[in-house]
């Protein structure tokens, strides 16, 4: 299998999240061509499918994705966003990067494990629809679905570009979580000329603001960066210059280490919320907190060392073993199995002429290659 046309034909498909557009039945044709059964999975309106060839441990899973961030202003590209084109040896398209091209990569690779053999296991496939968007209907739903049915997974790769700077140089073991809060401060509006008839909103949400800032979350985590608050939008719409306003809003990131975890962020937050609206009797203070994942990571081990090993055969270097970046959907895998992230140079991912060379591509399914028959050698 090809996995530069294939990477072409997924690419064509504008599956920009939340939308499919067909990309999911590529995949499908693809692996059902290969022997694998192949069950898609609707939650809400998200396709998703876990394909599986195989019946006996170990189980080795490949996830990804195959929706794709917006394309943004289309004239801006040097080529079409959707069309897939090759130009100087090089990819265009949105999902080149992130992640289509590796997708492409691995079920290439798996090809040719299979015509060489059956591997002494099972391989499978979890691919989503919902990374790039809420996430909520998405990998989430599957891991839940499958556990719920006992279905093992003994490792996985997901195939997220976790390349800095060339093919293989990193690979990601973990990820800080991440959680947002929406802050409303609801006051009394009035005239800027007499403040005694108003209550003003936005000096308790200053306050607030100014209070989680100042406070440093800590100084970083074995293989960690430190944690960190990010202030992302403070919202009051107040069109007049002598109207004190009835409402102002903030909305603020944390990306966090293991040092914390959702509920010890979220009770901080509390306590800090309600010491300002303690001291703001005119008005309310509310907060709204929701946590799209948390910090993990996959210890030095077997798996890792064996994925270390593949990268440096392929490659020529060890990679770096590395948490940094944002989220991915191996914060909900990591619930079944030890899980890394493999992939691409993502430098290129969700910015104007997304691109992979061709010759990356090939050299990914060449590694991913390795990497399969290297873990059933060790595994089985």
């Amino acid at each position: 299998m090809d996995p530069i046309e294939l990477a072409q034909a997924l690419i064509r498909r504008p599956s920009v999240t939340p939308a499919d557009a067909g990309a999911m039945d590529v995949v499908e044709r693809a692996l059902a061509g290969l022997g694998f059964a192949c069950r898609r999975m609707k939650f809400g309106e998200i396709e998703n499918l876990y394909a599986k060839r195989g019946v006996t441990a170990p189980n080795l899973c490949f996830a990804g994705h195959t929706d794709v961030a917006p394309a943004g202003d289309e004239a801006a590209w040097t080529h079409g966003p959707f069309e897939g084109r090759i130009e100087g040896g090089v990819l265009y398209g949105r999902g080149a990067a992130d992640m289509k091209g590796a997708v492409a990569a691995f079920i290439a690779a798996v090809s040719q494990v299979l015509a060489a053999g059956e591997p002494a296991g099972s391989l499978s496939f979890l691919i989503t629809g919902d990374e790039e968007g809420e996430a909520t209907d998405g990998t989430r739903r599957v891991v839940e679905a499958l556990k719920k049915e006992g279905e093992r997974i003994d490792a996985c790769i997901v195939g997220e570009p976790s390349s800095a700077k060339v093919l293989g140089d990193m690979v990601k073991v973990g990820r800080r979580g991440s959680l947002n809060a929406w802050i409303a401060v609801e006051g009394r509006q009035g005239h800027a000329a007499y403040p005694d008839r108003a209550a003003n909103p936005i000096p308790p949400l200053v306050a607030l603001l100014s209070r989680l800032e100042a406070d440093r979350l800590d100084d970083g985590f074995p293989g960690f960066q430190p944690s960190n608050l990010q202030i992302t939008t403070v919202d009051v719409g107040n069109p007049a210059t002598n109207v004190i306003p009835a409402k102002a809003s903030a909305r603020l990131n944390i990306r966090f280490n293991p040092v914390h975890s959702s509920k010890s962020l979220s009770a901080w937050l509390e306590v800090e919320r309600a010491a300002v609206a303690a001291a703001f009797p005119g008005g309310r203070v509310e907060m709204k907190i929701v946590s799209s994942g948390e910090a993990f990571i996959t210890e030095p081990g077997p798996f890792v060392a064996l994925v270390s090993q593949a990268v440096e055969a392929a490659c020529g270097q060890a990679p770096e073993l590395s948490t940094t970046g944002g989220t991915s959907d191996a914060r909900f895998i990591r619930a079944l199995c030890p899980v890394v992230e493999l992939g691409l140079v993502g430098a290129s991912m969700h910015g104007i002429d997304e691109h992979a060379p061709a010759a990356d591509i090939l050299a990914l399914t060449a590694l991913y290659r390795g990497l399969i028959e290297r873990y059933f050698k060790t595994f089985s």
